[in-house]
């Protein structure tokens, strides 16, 4: 495959399955779905076993390559800094703390990231180790040279953050799955992920996020801004006064299966 200025290549990572999408800086080119593989869910080795073939497929050398991985690889949560946080080591042991709570396994074998505050609750997130490892490997093995490693929700997170709108909160819809960012006015406050169930209408929604606002201890939205394949009837219309709802246009093309919207995901045009 001949590379191209301006070119780069995404590789969506999920248990069972993987992508590999071509993007381009130049708006009249549309990405491309290179590849993608499914298989039964086998952990790091699958993953990697898979991955390997994949890129192997696509080696050129110099390749600049984007891994976004599914929220089911990773850990996700909230974390509030100690009283009195100095150091950075203060703020790492609140969140291993954290993390041992929620989960119930030490963070040994982790890597973990986070929008590190002192002074207000922040985001982390923990990516295994073991799977990391295996990934680069097989990317460098192939001459692709890795500038990102994320997680789904990070990403589109980070993607939207500038069209997050006063009193919003943020949503991503992917495999079947709604995830929410909770936010106290500017400040994140909790992300909550929930399946989606068949035929979930504008009510359902409305329920959901009036018990998630419950369950965080936060007053409902005044809005919802939802990125992904939602459904068109969750978007606003006339009558609902409970909370607008606006639906991030979605730009893919539809019949690209979830793994390519995986790989895709926080790709800034």
């Amino acid at each position: 495959m001949r590379k191209w200025f301006g070119q780069s290549l995404r590789l969506g990572v999920a248990p069972d399955g993987l992508a590999l999408v071509r993007t381009s800086i130049w708006p009249h080119e549309r990405a491309q779905l290179l590849g993608q593989a499914r298989f039964a869910a086998n952990g790091a080795d699958a993953i990697a076993r898979e991955a390997d073939l994949l890129l192997a497929d696509y080696r050129n050398e110099g390749w600049a390559l984007r891994v976004v991985l599914s929220d089911e690889l990773v850990r996700l949560w909230q974390v509030a800094p100690p009283s009195g946080a100095a150091r950075m080591t203060d703020l790492e042991a609140a969140c291993a703390v954290r993390f041992q709570s929620l989960f119930g396994a030490s963070p040994a074998g982790w890597q973990i990231r986070a929008d590190w505050s002192a002074t207000q609750p922040f985001l982390a997130a923990a990516m295994p180790q073991a799977l990391l490892a295996k990934l680069l490997r097989a990317a460098a093995d192939h001459g692709f040279r890795v500038v990102e490693v994320v997680p789904q929700f990070v990403a589109a997170l980070n993607q939207h953050r500038s069209l997050r709108r006063p009193g919003a909160w943020f949503g991503l819809v992917h495999g079947g799955v709604l995830s929410v960012a909770a936010f106290d006015g500017k400040q994140l406050a909790a992300v909550r992920t929930a399946p989606i169930p068949e035929g979930a209408d504008r009510d359902w929604l409305e329920g959901h996020i009036a018990r998630e606002a419950l369950r965080v201890g936060l007053g409902r939205p005044e809005r919802l801004q939802v990125c992904g394949p939602a459904p068109k009837g969750w978007a606003s219309s006339a009558g609902r006064l409970k909370f607008a709802c606006t639906l991030f246009e979605d730009e893919l093309d539809p019949l690209w299966p979830d793994i390519a919207r995986l790989a895709m995901t926080g790709r800034v045009p």
